[in-house]
């Protein structure tokens, strides 16, 4: 398993190079001019020569390129053009935020979603499994930035119960800004928590009907110790790989959400520098979410090798 996970990792390395040459092209290709929203439209030649030069614009796109990828393998990722802030100050606090609210939402899901979908799986076409039915149809259907927007008018504007946006004291600990979080994860879990039932019941489903199942039940073994030992270790393989996208997805910041409730994370982070030009952060950023993505399809294939044994036996052959 050792070995597995250390080959895994090292082939992450092209990727990310090839990630971070897109990443920057797309970014330096991009029209509009830095030095020129820095100075403004009555800037001369002059000034925006030196500004350009300033901020390295000068020189060859390749130059370019491996500047900043040297300063990234250094964790240097410059200094943000509007504020002024270094790069890895503003992800940093962004990526805390984000991180709060992916794993508050991710937990909510799992524990609806995963409960919900083994409930269908075992009450196939009964009364149970046509309202979760009902609701997973729903809480697909539904946007995320309606909801949102439907939960500020009742919480915030008619109830007065709960902040519309924010992210809180930044100080203060979980629980005196869990007032901050109850929407947002709210309007994200909805979705995900639709999408883990829908992938639980039908992976249970399949893997009620198999042979091994029937053998275990004709040996009289108990309904409890079939589900939990034989049909559920086997139905959680699929659902694994939708968790870890999903959790990749969040950490990537939910971008309209963050914007719908003006949470400070890596996707409203993200927006805002788009807006304004602020290339370093973008790169930085989006860098950040490649690596998130990479290394959560890694933790899902090692995690793999957890629930089923087989899984482990190969890779220790390979």
């Amino acid at each position: 398993m050792q070995r597995y996970l250390i080959r895994r990792l090292l082939q992450l390395i092209p990727t990310l190079i090839l990630a971070s040459m897109l990443i920057f092209l797309i970014i330096q290709l991009a029209p509009g001019d830095p030095a020129a929203m820095m100075l403004g439209t009555e800037a001369t030649d002059e000034q925006l020569a030196i500004e350009r030069a300033r901020l390295g614009l000068d020189k060859p796109i390749p130059v370019r390129y491996l500047i900043w990828l040297s300063d990234v393998l250094r964790l240097n990722l410059g200094k943000s053009q509007v504020t002024s802030l270094p790069v890895t100050e503003l992800v940093r606090m962004a990526f805390g935020n984000t991180l709060k609210l992916a794993l508050t939402a991710l937990v909510v899901s799992l524990l609806f979603g995963l409960s919900m979908g083994i409930i269908a799986g075992l009450r196939r076409d009964k009364a149970a499994d046509t309202v979760i039915t009902g609701f997973n149809a729903i809480g697909l259907a539904i946007p995320s930035f309606w909801l949102g927007i439907m939960l500020i008018l009742v919480f915030s504007v008619n109830l007065h119960l709960l902040p519309p946006s924010g992210v809180g004291d930044p100080d203060a600990g979980f629980i005196s800004n869990l007032k901050y979080l109850i929407m947002p994860v709210t309007a994200i879990a909805i979705s995900n928590t639709a999408v883990f039932s829908r992938y639980m019941r039908t992976s249970l489903i399949d893997v009620l009907g198999e042979d091994y199942v029937r053998t275990a039940h004709a040996k009289g073994l108990a309904e409890r110790f079939v589900v939990t030992r034989h049909a559920l270790r086997n139905a959680w393989i699929p659902v694994v790989t939708i968790i870890g996208i999903q959790f990749g997805r969040l950490l990537g910041g939910a971008v309209i959400t963050e914007a719908v409730f003006a949470y400070s994370g890596i996707g409203r982070l993200v927006v805002f520098s788009i807006q304004n030009r602020d290339y370093p952060v973008v790169q930085g950023t989006l860098m950040l979410v490649v690596l998130i993505f990479l290394l959560t399809n890694v933790f899902v294939d090692v995690f793999y090798g957890v629930i089923d044994p087989r899984v482990r036996f190969e890779r220790a052959e390979s």
